[in-house]
């Protein structure tokens, strides 16, 4: 072969191997990987894509000398299927696997573990019934952002050797009771209520309902239960108590039945949001506040952990407290592994989108719900005053909920730099620790990218509507040349 036709036909090779590449990514959904777990449309899991992460996943636990597997999965309609597929591609590998059936997202990390640690979920928390996904733990620890891109990577290279299978059908979702059982009683173990409580709890038909509401019981309440039925078709809307709208059930029966306290809990159990005695809204930073009172009171000047998106009350709380103040960027698998390398020395964690882990030698070192509920419920228990009256201590601020705006096709990166630039013409302090959030005197602004879709999330905090107005235009003015569409997005922003 002359050289002319040797670089003809290595120049057809890699033709070829682009073109391979081209129809990988069109039909491997590589956007479903993101920063805390895998999510996405659930049409987007086809068997043979799920397949392909499973041999990824399987090489991942290999890697950390792991060679057993808990499987649990939520209501989902997809989920049992997929559970499915995982579990038997875990055995040919060589896995012992334990499939708990259908459960919340704190059970399967509790049976977990009692083993070794490793535990995968099949969940698309609270989004829309039309998502699924797949969040898991490794020797007790999430998965960096890092690990989660390396399956993804490796899935891609799996995904032609994998069986097609086309004759799927919808699965049945199973409530394991021996399993429920060992975590239900644990948690009884733990929480001692010093007198019966009238309770709602809205499951929003997810899989932690049920036994949420059957621990209550047990625990001598007054339940009345909304939507604790487990419903992948999640008929009324998606199973996302961070959205007042969807509440409105949950704070018509509290008032109704003159109840204590109302509990919303999210599609996969492991954030819950309450609902005081006259039907208002805790807002996150007023029950972090509470929760840093609870664990420092037993365990004095330790460290409390908040995320980027937590009003300044929060820290001002704990620094008044005795206690040390952690910034951490959001999402619920960085705090919880920087719990659990803190050697002790952080108490409390807890997130402004409503996940709250105990770390203070009670509770179970993960995300629960139910039990952060429980632990206000004890506490409340333990006092002539109503729940209101104990919040009142940690005032409600002037905020806007957090606010998901288009990108409008522009790149995070690049105006995340710009408001940098601009924000040093401002008297504000600046944090980078995810996204850009400017503290004022009277309180804050924070835009950052989004870890699950293609948009920002932007919040702002203040202690008056004044202020809080202030904060915003303060925004909208850096953005109004260069990003227009955004800064009018933020201007309308609730």
């Amino acid at each position: 072969m002359d050289l002319f036709a040797f670089f003809e036909a290595f120049k057809e090779v890699k033709q070829q191997e682009v073109l391979l590449m081209n129809i990988q990514q069109q039909f491997f959904p590589t956007e479903i990987f993101r920063a805390y777990d895998i999510r996405g449309k659930a049409s987007l899991l086809s068997p043979k894509v799920i397949l392909a992460i499973a041999k990824a996943l399987a090489h991942q636990y290999q890697q950390f000398a792991q060679d057993q597997i808990v499987i649990g999965y939520d209501a989902r309609l997809m989920s049992p299927i997929i559970a499915d597929l995982l579990e038997k591609s875990f055995i040919q590998q060589g896995f012992k696997v334990e499939n708990i059936g259908c459960c919340s997202t704190p059970q399967m990390y509790f049976i977990a573990k009692q083993q070794q640690g490793n535990g995968i979920m099949i969940t698309a928390s609270h989004n829309p019934k039309t998502d699924n996904g797949i969040k898991w733990v490794i020797k007790g620890e999430p998965p960096t952002p890092e690990m989660i891109q390396e399956v993804g990577q490796e899935a891609l290279q799996h995904i032609h050797s994998v069986e097609d299978l086309t004759d799927l059908s919808i699965g049945h979702h199973l409530f394991k009771v021996n399993y429920l059982d060992q975590y239900q009683q644990a948690i009884l173990a733990d929480i001692k209520l010093s007198k019966p409580l009238k309770v709602v709890i809205d499951g929003l038909n997810g899989s932690a309902g049920q036994s949420s509401a059957e621990i209550l019981k047990k625990l001598g309440c007054e339940v009345v239960a909304i939507r604790c039925d487990a419903n992948g078709h999640f008929p009324d809307h998606a199973p996302d108590p961070s959205k007042s709208i969807h509440l409105t059930e949950l704070r018509k029966q509290v008032c109704e039945t003159h109840a204590d306290l109302g509990i919303a809990l999210d599609g996969d159990g492991d954030r819950v949001v309450l609902i005081d005695e006259n039907a208002k809204i805790i807002s996150a930073d007023r029950l972090l506040a509470l929760f840093a009172k609870l664990c420092l009171t037993d365990h004095p000047h330790k460290e409390i952990v908040y995320d980027v998106k937590c009003s300044v009350m929060v820290r001002q709380t704990i620094e008044a407290l005795g206690g040390k103040a952690k910034m951490l960027r959001t999402g619920s698998s960085f705090l919880r592994k920087y719990l659990a390398q803190s050697k002790g020395q952080a108490v409390f964690g807890g997130e402004y989108a409503g996940h709250y882990v105990f770390n203070d030698g009670r509770g179970m070192g993960y995300d629960d719900g139910i039990y952060a509920a429980l632990r206000v419920m004890e506490y409340l228990s333990q006092n002539d005053l109503t729940l209101s009256q104990i919040l009142a201590a940690y005032p409600e601020r002037c905020h806007t909920e957090d606010t998901y705006i288009s990108t409008h096709n522009i790149n995070p990166s690049v105006l995340l730099d710009d408001i940098e630039t601009l924000s040093q013409k401002t008297s504000a302090e600046m944090s980078k620790i995810d996204g850009v959030r400017l503290d004022f005197d009277h309180g804050f602004g924070i835009i950052r990218a989004s870890n699950t879709g293609e948009y920002f999330t932007v919040r702002f905090d203040a202690d008056s509507p004044s202020s809080l107005n202030d904060i915003r235009n303060t925004f909208v003015t850096m953005l109004s040349d260069r990003y227009p569409k955004i800064a009018h997005d933020i201007l309308n922003a609730q």
